[in-house]
């Protein structure tokens, strides 16, 4: 069998149609033809789960706890940690969320700007809830009444050497001032597994500058099946002057600190790096 077979088998939409029904719903605002106005498609989302079910159940079998914390409508703000050199924690976190029985949500979720510069790839993952992250794109949405997630530590996270794995890097600002500025609850969650899973020896600098991406890192080139395990924490609610940015830290450094927490807690719920 052919990859090209492998991935239509993995994917095929008659199989997640027959054995799912949640992809019916979901409760994101689309036209008759079945898209937002960000390019989410109902049907185009189909491959996705597909996809992700693969990689979720079968290659880093995921134990998730606390689903029952995300809202089953209205607007949030799903907040994480990122790490593994490719967004398979964005895939684990956006498949959990889809196929949650309590309350599937189909997230959007905020990629880098180098992204739509990827032939095909902006078109896939706008199908699939992606959106390029700008904080005005990122403020509709949540007005739009939408889950959004969002990794602070961007390609920080997601480029740092395997040395400095559960090191958390530098969080921005931003989702705390869009989460005060729509009234948003914000849903920590902790994410270990995906550090592992893709081993990192450090970025090449001139390789960098070369193809004008946030980190171009030397990577083995292949991706262990490593255990995943996924904590969500309780919503978490800020008012505040968003006027004063040291109010505006405080609070990001209480989120950070909650997803540590969470990060802990799933290090000891997981009893060897696979399995």
């Amino acid at each position: 069998m052919t990859f090209k077979e492998i991935i239509q088998q993995i994917t095929k939409p008659k199989e997640v149609t027959e054995s799912h029904d949640f992809i019916t719903k979901f409760p994101n605002k689309v036209g008759s033809y079945g898209y937002d106005p960000w390019g989410f498609n109902i049907n185009g989302i189909k491959p996705f789960v597909g996809l992700g079910r693969f990689f979720y159940e079968n290659y880093f079998r995921v134990e998730t706890y606390g689903l029952e914390n995300i809202p089953k409508q209205g607007r949030c703000l799903v907040v994480a940690n990122h790490s593994g050199q490719l967004p398979l924690d964005a895939m684990m976190l956006g498949y959990s969320m889809v196929t949650n029985q309590v309350a599937p949500r189909a997230p959007k979720g905020m990629y880098e700007r180098f992204v739509p510069q990827v032939p095909f790839i902006s078109s896939i993952f706008s199908q699939w809830g992606g959106t390029v992250g700008d904080p005005e794109n990122c403020i509709k949405m949540l007005q739009n009444e939408e889950a959004v997630m969002v990794f602070p530590e961007g390609a920080r996270g997601i480029s740092k050497p395997f040395s400095k794995r559960y090191q958390f890097q530098r969080f921005g600002l931003g989702f705390m001032y869009m989460a005060l500025q729509t009234q948003s609850p914000i849903i920590p969650v902790g994410i270990v597994g995906c550090e592992e899973s893709i081993i990192n020896f450090g970025n090449v600098d001139f390789l960098q500058k070369l193809i004008k991406f946030p980190a171009a890192p030397a990577l083995l080139p292949f991706v262990l099946p490593t255990k995943v395990i996924m904590n969500f924490g309780k919503p978490m609610y800020f008012k505040g002057d968003a006027s004063r940015e040291f109010e505006v830290e405080e609070m990001v450094n209480e989120v950070k600190a909650e997803i540590k927490n969470l990060v802990n807690i799933g290090l000891k719920q997981r009893k060897s790096i696979f399995g």
